[in-house]
């Protein structure tokens, strides 16, 4: 019998904790360890329950999504992050990703897409609902363009290049240290000094970036290249 996911719940309106619980548990295989609308009790909450994921409402009555998750962050809570609003806001997207969320759904999803995306987030994998997919596009036209992505790319060690690459297939870190036979701490120093080279803030705008460098003509001679090299 596998283990249920353990998920807490970060949202304002009790009706929403409720249908959200209800959700997960009856319908999503999932375990709600604890749920609440008061950011005071967020940190002593995971600290006791330690969840696998978290399911943060972007607008609190005191405060903001993300400045709960920059507190749970500041008191060392690495616990995956995953928003679940009705802002379908491209400035609410962008400031999401670049605090570095897991992902980023809609309230006015079906309930099978909300269980199965939140399933998948707590599986390692990054999540962006459908209907925001076109305004990530856009946020990431903002991004590196092709012809320094070389030179980027480049500044990377061997091995960071391979965990780019992980990262890139939605990896958490500790299945990237499995894959590569390394500690979860040296995965997590590789990432940081990825994210510092290629000047990105979040693993979503690193897997993203690592497509479409692929997807570039820089990342086809690269492919092409190797590929030449393993055959010889």
């Amino acid at each position: 019998m596998t283990e249920r996911t353990r998920v807490m719940l970060v949202d304002d309106h009790a009706l929403c904790r409720s249908g959200l619980t209800e959700l997960l548990e009856h319908r999503g295989d999932m375990t709600v360890v604890m749920a609440t609308g008061d950011p005071a009790q967020v940190v002593p909450m995971l600290r006791e329950h330690q969840p696998d994921l978290m399911v943060l409402d972007l607008r609190l009555a005191a405060t903001d999504g993300l400045s709960v998750l920059r507190m749970i962050r500041s008191e060392g809570c690495e616990t995956p992050v995953v928003i679940l609003t009705m802002s379908d806001s491209e400035d609410d997207l962008a400031a999401a990703l670049r605090a570095g969320v897991r992902g980023y759904l809609l309230k006015d999803m079906e309930p099978e897409e909300v269980i199965e995306a939140i399933g998948r987030a707590a599986r390692g994998e990054m999540v962006v609902a459908s209907a925001m997919t076109l305004k990530l596009a856009q946020i990431l036209q903002s991004g590196p363009k092709v012809s320094v992505m070389g030179d980027l790319v480049a500044s990377l060690t061997e091995r960071e290049r391979e965990v780019l690459d992980h990262v890139a297939r939605g990896q958490s870190n500790k299945v990237i240290a499995q894959a590569l036979d390394i500690s979860h701490n040296t995965v997590k120093l590789h990432v940081r000094h990825i994210m510092d080279k290629l000047n990105l803030r979040s693993r979503v705008e690193a897997a993203v970036f690592a497509y479409e460098y692929r997807h570039s003509p820089d990342g086809t001679k690269a492919s092409d290249a190797l590929a030449h090299k393993v055959r010889s």
